[in-house]
């Protein structure tokens, strides 16, 4: 495979540390109206260190997450600005494919908290309706459940869109999904829904490496973008990111280091998730370049 895909990495993160404000458990949803300049700047600087899929920036925009901070009306506008505020960085930086985002419903790594699938499945209905117009593919990402990651396919199928499915794993033992259930388990809940690609995301480098090869087993396109977190574990429903802390052994050459050993075992999509930033992606895009890889925004039906 001399082809590539390379994504964007984590947007969260890095906004918190570029913006005055101090976090909320919205993170990166209010930058978006208080300071979209710095959304859109990043989003750029994505684009220039060569990412060539980027996703837009309402991860904590989920009508769950704005109810229950009192700011449900923003749902509409907010979906509306991350579409607007990425398709600029694409317009002064770069051609890139921009990716629709259905996140977590109640927050990353919280499989417990759930409601009905057909609830589930309602509100990411919803998120796609405000989406489906201004992207070119749609990325269900951390999905921690099979049932999860099923409604928002399901949603985001109903689009005509491609659809690219990302899990997100435990960090240590077994690969699993933060539910327990196996990846098998988790894409034969898929049935015939139209997936494009398979991806994990949001766990630890050395996560992804454990279970990339039943990842490769299940056939078809697939990829990783990893985070740069110690751990997860004190991140509580509601909670806010400054009680995370980044890893100081995964600098730009060390997750570059991680992503190519992936790449090199068949993965086609690769990039970055939380605590992985611009520098990181840049250092990756050298590391195809002078390997001989073709790097693209190219999306699969």
């Amino acid at each position: 495979m001399n082809n590539v895909i390379l994504t964007d990495g984590g947007m969260g993160q890095e906004l918190v540390r570029r913006s005055k404000s101090e976090p909320t458990p919205l993170w990166s949803a209010r930058v978006l109206i208080d300071e979209p300049d710095l959304v859109r700047d990043l989003h750029a600087e994505f684009i220039r260190a060569g990412a060539r899929v980027i996703t837009i920036n309402t991860y904590s925009a989920t009508p769950e997450r704005l109810a229950r901070e009192g700011a449900e009306d923003l749902f509409k506008p907010l979906q509306k600005r991350g579409i607007e505020l990425a398709r600029q960085a694409c317009d002064s930086a770069g051609e890139a494919s921009v990716a629709g985002c259905l996140s977590p419903l109640f927050g990353s790594y919280a499989p417990a908290l759930t409601i009905s699938y057909q609830e589930t499945l309602d509100i990411y209905r919803r998120i796609v309706a405000e989406q489906a117009d201004g992207v070119d593919l749609f990325l269900c990402e951390t999905m921690a459940s099979a049932d999860e990651a099923r409604a928002a396919v399901t949603a985001a199928s109903e689009s005509g869109k491609p659809v690219w499915v990302s899990w997100t794993l435990a960090d240590h033992g077994t690969p699993r999904l933060r539910s327990g259930e196996a990846l098998a388990a988790a894409s034969s809940a898929l049935g015939d829904l139209p997936v494009a690609a398979r991806l994990i995301n949001c766990c630890r480098p050395e996560a992804v490496s454990a279970a990339l090869p039943e990842l490769l087993a299940l056939g078809g396109p697939v990829g990783a973008y990893a985070n740069g977190f110690t751990s997860v574990e004190a991140l509580k429903h509601g909670g806010t990111v400054e009680v995370l802390h980044a890893r100081h052994d995964l600098d730009p050459e060390a997750y570059a280091d991680q992503a190519m050993a992936w790449v090199e075992a068949g993965a086609g999509i690769v990039g970055g998730c939380c605590e992985v930033g611009p520098a990181h992606i840049a250092a990756l895009r050298d590391r195809l370049d002078h390997a001989g890889y073709d790097i693209s925004g190219g999306i699969h039906a």
